[in-house]
């Protein structure tokens, strides 16, 4: 579990950095389907599952 966190994290400090720099090619899709595989195997997943849910039940609510 510890290895997969780590691993999460470092991935989503790298995406983050080629999305501020816009450098996103197709290793870097690769990149970051590797990192939401990690994700969904960590300890955080169970809060990304809520955060993601919570922002889809706002997104649903709203009327235009």
């Amino acid at each position: 579990m510890l290895v997969t966190m780590s691993g999460a994290l470092l991935l989503g400090l790298l995406i983050a950095l080629l999305i501020r720099v816009r450098y996103l090619r197709w290793l870097e899709v690769l990149l970051c389907s590797v990192f939401g595989f990690l994700l969904a195997k960590s300890a955080a997943a169970p809060v990304v599952q809520t955060v993601i849910e919570g922002v889809g039940g706002f997104l649903g609510q709203l009327q235009f």
